[in-house]
């Protein structure tokens, strides 16, 4: 029988060995040119990590995605992935999508966080998409930032690694939230995207019952630009944390769903050699990736875009 409803999972994309990287920067860029420091900045990184596993994890959860929701309503989905800015593509996922004759599409993208200008990239290709398929209704789900499924999701990741430290010390590690950094002037046009990276933080801290001078929150990866970005910054936190009197700290990304240069190299390579300089050891979270309870969070959020298609039918 034929799938009714299609979804596709939306990423920004990666390189993912360094020979991706001059390919992947002009992306990004949109043509503009890459200055060659940059490009060099992150062939090292690549060559530090090997490799980035992105994609290979993005279509493990699609395909984790398509199994479960197949257990429950076999042939009525079909479920895709595309990237903006690597392949494969999100314009070739969608038009796939449509060949098998969906008759709606249900984009996901893999950032519990949202905002239509921060994350403009995705509207852009959402519209162009919809202009190509008239006759298909494709719908960008909104924020899933306070999902019971993703809550679940993260406190147990947390809770794992909370588990994981030796019993008699983890109930004083303190525990640092991590959200990708962004040019002020961005966030400033839409502000209540930091307030959901907060909110999500809050809601996980209170499902674990955290004091709240228990965890604070902080930025990672910030660009390679001058202009100004978010504050306080992961290694600016460090030191003060050893001023504190700490000797660990768990670092928990709030944003990233799947183990990528964000992680392998900004926090578990240069994170970690600016907490030994500051005598700290840190430690992060297992990512979600391809977890039974984050699978069944992206589930929710299909049947949620689904009702609601069906209400606003009514």
């Amino acid at each position: 029988m034929t799938a009714r409803t299609g979804v596709v999972l939306m990423t920004f994309g990666s390189a993912v060995t360094g020979d991706d990287v001059p390919a992947y920067l002009a992306s990004v860029r949109a043509g503009r040119a890459v200055p060659d420091d940059v490009i060099a900045e992150f062939k090292r990184r690549y060559a530090v990590i090997g490799r980035s596993p992105l994609i290979d994890i993005t279509r493990a959860q699609a395909d984790a995605l398509q199994t479960l929701l197949d257990a429950t309503e076999p042939d009525a989905f079909r479920v895709a992935f595309g990237m903006l800015h690597s392949d494969p593509r999100l314009a070739g996922a969608v038009d796939g999508l449509v060949r098998d004759g969906v008759a709606r599409i249900v984009a996901i993208v893999l950032a519990p966080q949202y905002s239509p200008i921060i994350l403009a990239g995705y509207e852009r290709e959402i519209a162009a998409a919809r202009e190509r398929h008239r006759d298909v209704e494709i719908r960008i789900a909104p924020a899933w930032h306070l999902s019971d499924g993703w809550i679940d999701s993260l406190a147990e990741r947390l809770g794992n690694a909370l588990g994981a430290l030796a019993p008699e010390g983890s109930s004083r590690i303190p525990i640092v939230f991590t959200a990708h950094s962004l040019p002020r002037a961005v966030v400033d046009r839409d502000p209540g995207y930091i307030e959901q990276l907060r909110d999500t933080a809050a809601c996980v801290a209170q499902r674990l019952h955290l004091p709240a001078d228990r965890w604070r929150f902080a930025y990672q990866s910030a660009g390679h630009t001058p202009e100004e970005w978010l504050t306080p910054d992961l290694n600016d936190v460090l030191p003060t944390l050893r001023d504190e009197g700490h000797h660990d700290v768990l670092v928990v990304p709030l944003q990233f769903l799947a183990d990528h240069l964000e992680i392998l190299y900004d926090i578990d390579v240069a994170a970690r050699q600016q907490a030994e300089s500051a005598e700290i050891t840190l430690h992060r979270i297992e990512l979600p990736n391809t977890s039974p309870t984050f699978i069944a969070a992206l589930a929710q959020v299909v049947k949620r875009e689904i009702a609601f298609g069906r209400a606003s039918t009514l």
